[in-house]
């Protein structure tokens, strides 16, 4: 064999080698990845984790063993991130990003929030990069689920509450944000200090105060000037149920009746209601 042709079947051999790296067979993958976001308040919340299933397997005790460091999840590290501070199981927990940890036992979990985000699932965990430890209770759920499940429940204006749940076993903590001084001091900055021409500023303030059941002679004279400036039926609702939270019950239905003329004529039933059960609820 002459030079030429050594070099040819050298150039044809790494070139089958090449294509064989290249080239794979895609499959569905054992434990898929997810990624979950929530908005709790004004705080971004997003988790990601790989869902394992059960396969005919004893998952606590024995899969995943009572005492021991887990994933809380498959292959990688499960990771939550939150775009301000929060408040976990009362814990004040730094904007950014955490490994989600768990130590499961039979009437006991521990939760652990690590700074070591870089991890294969628990190898190499160590708990000097732990931020936070807290106590979890677990519980049993209604029904078997074969696939790992993470999702938000109870949620409310400031807080949700994170539940894992895997077999018959739920586990859950609670998640809360801190929104009052962040919308008071937008409030300030906006409506306040400013005085301005937008309506809506004026309508978002008094729905605020009259939703937090702060100052209510302040909403009103917000309230006040969104209508007199662009009434819209749903700020002159709003004007009513101010009216009648300052116990003014006579100008509270002539607000309700006005919005509810408004909604007919701009063909929205929701409101009409909504201005319907206000005025029979004064009556």
């Amino acid at each position: 064999m002459n030079f030429t042709s050594k070099l040819l079947m050298l150039a044809l051999s790494l070139f089958f080698v090449l294509t064989a790296h290249a080239q794979q067979i895609e499959m569905p993958q054992a434990s898929p990845a997810a990624t979950i976001a929530q908005k709790i308040g004004l705080t971004d919340v997003k988790i990601e984790y790989s869902r394992p299933s059960t396969k005919g397997r004893k998952i606590f005790g024995e899969l995943v063993p009572f005492g021991q460091v887990w994933r809380t999840g498959a292959n990688a590290a499960t990771i939550i991130t939150f775009s301000t501070d929060v408040k976990i199981e009362g814990n004040e927990v730094p904007a950014g990003s955490y490994a989600i940890y768990s130590i499961p036992d039979r009437n006991e979990w521990t939760i652990i929030l690590s700074k070591n985000t870089k991890l294969w699932g628990a190898v190499g965990y160590n708990q000097e990069d732990d931020y936070l430890r807290f106590k979890v209770k677990p519980g049993k759920t209604g029904q078997k689920y074969e696939t790992m499940e993470v999702g938000f429940v109870d949620m409310t204006d400031t807080g949700a509450t994170v539940s894992i749940k895997w077999e018959q076993t739920r586990v859950r903590f609670r998640i809360e944000t801190d929104v009052d001084p962040i919308v008071m001091a937008q409030i300030k900055q906006l409506v306040i200090d400013q005085q301005p021409t937008n309506p809506g500023l004026y309508y978002q303030a008094a729905n605020y105060y009259f939703t937090n059941n702060k100052d209510m002679r302040q909403a009103l004279e917000w309230i006040n000037k969104s209508v007199d400036s662009d009434p819209k039926y749903w700020t002159v609702h709003l004007k009513a149920k101010i009216e009648l939270a300052l116990g003014m019950k006579k100008e509270a239905i002539e607000s309700a009746r006005s919005s509810m003329n408004m909604a007919k004529e701009a063909k929205n039933p929701d409101y009409v209601g909504l201005n319907e059960r206000l005025i029979k609820s004064i009556k």
